[in-house]
């Protein structure tokens, strides 16, 4: 039996449930194009999924182990090379990993992750105020106005970026999941955001603030063998990315789901379904992460019936992995938040679970409270088929949300 042709994932991610059951249906493992041409693997199996988040035969250091970048065959053209060129946790590899990784993780303790609850509030009643101005029956863009400022205030605040610089800095990671970039674009972006952050790490060595980005500097003068500046900046790039994008998309994803399912709508405000609840089914469902790049066989692998060979990359499928059939069923499409069973790997697994998981979920679900709390009439404002996606394949999300906050009677 011939193996199938290689799913070519389209740039722009304007169907990504669709684009994901296409590669499942080619196996559990299966052969995808990336933009460039460039030939990867994508594991669309939850079991496999977590399999290989924690096989230490795949790396993210695309240095060591990507072969054909190694020997210059994928180079600066490359449409993805964002991710090739970053230097922080998720180009590492073993003990590189593990020392980023704890220098980073205790900014995320439990401890410390209940002590920003009040600022968590305080921007959420802070943006929901703003919309109390508006008219009845005015449509809103909620993406805009709700779900992206609101953690970009948080994780801006707990790294100690000035209002005037935010958005700026934010723009850096914001181009770098737009898959239908050119390389050039790409190249250039990546430049330019590293030099702001570089720039912005100075700006902490003059003049530390109450802030974990002086925290981190702090911490290289001490012993400066612990974090070089690339991987400084590097992890200032993760955190700041990652602290807002994803978090983005679970706000969005799940105001979405809530109003396109009704009947979801009333089990939460009768109490039959908790916040709790309805934020691991949008992650299970909707994972706001769909398709992330990068992972390198460091050895032949077999997997999935399949053999990656030493060298080639592999993307793990979060949006295929969160609907797979064999684990939640064939209602695995549909989103139902008294579903027993809302097993996900929306925050990675093992050593590459996500180390503000518990910063995520806290904002999730008090955002998400605050926002139904204060318009319990929220609703779209336009057919739910007619919401755009967001122009990634990377993400999962909608390019705006369009709402009508209360009544036009109102």
């Amino acid at each position: 039996m011939e193996n199938p042709a290689p799913v070519v994932l389209d740039p722009a991610g304007r169907d990504i449930h669709g684009e994901a059951a296409r590669i499942r249906a080619n196996g559990p493992v299966a052969r995808i194009e990336l933009p460039g041409g460039v030939l990867a693997w994508s594991i669309a199996d939850q079991e496999l999924a977590r399999q290989a988040l924690s096989d230490h035969r795949l790396s993210k250091d695309p240095r060591q182990h990507w072969t054909a970048f190694a020997e210059g065959r994928i180079g600066e053209d490359f449409p993805l090379i964002g991710w090739v060129l970053m230097d922080n946790l998720t180009t590492r590899y073993g003990a590189d990993h593990t020392r980023l990784r704890k220098l980073t993780a205790g900014a995320f303790t439990p401890r410390r992750v209940e002590a920003l609850r009040p600022e968590v509030q305080k921007a959420v009643d802070e943006l929901l105020d703003e919309l109390d101005g508006c008219a009845p029956g005015e449509v809103v863009d909620l993406k805009a106005r709700f779900a992206r400022p609101m953690p970009a205030r948080v994780i801006c605040d707990l790294f100690g970026v000035p209002a005037e610089d935010r958005v700026q800095m934010l723009r850096g990671g914001e181009a770098n999941i737009d898959t239908t970039l050119t390389p050039e674009e790409s190249a250039a972006n990546v430049a330019q955001w590293h030099r702001e952050m570089a720039e912005f790490v100075e700006s902490k060595r003059r003049d530390p603030g109450d802030d974990l980005t002086s925290d981190l500097v702090q911490a290289q003068a001490e012993d400066g063998s612990r974090l070089n500046d690339s991987e400084l900046v590097g992890t200032l790039h993760l955190l700041l990315a990652t602290g807002t994008e994803p978090v983005m998309n679970l706000l969005a994803n799940a105001t979405r789901a809530l109003l396109t399912h009704p009947e979801q709508l009333a089990l939460l405000k009768n109490g039959k379904v908790s916040w709790a609840d309805v934020i691991e089914e949008t992650l299970r469902a909707e994972a706001p992460v769909a398709h992330l790049p990068f992972r390198f066989a460091v050895e032949d692998i077999e997997l999935g019936g399949v053999v990656i060979a030493k060298g080639e990359p592999v993307l793990i499928n979060f949006a295929a992995a969160g609907r797979d059939r064999t684990v939640h069923g064939d209602s695995a499409h549909t989103f139902d938040a008294t579903r027993p069973n809302k097993e996900h790997l929306s925050f990675g697994h093992g050593i590459y679970r996500c180390i503000g998981m518990p910063l995520a979920r806290m904002e999730a679900e008090i955002a998400l409270a605050a926002l139904f709390r204060r318009f319990p009439d929220l609703e779209l404002a336009v057919p739910a088929q007619d919401l755009s996606p967001q122009v990634t394949f990377i993400m999962n999300g909608v390019e705006t949300l369009p709402v009508r906050l209360t009544p036009q009677s109102r």
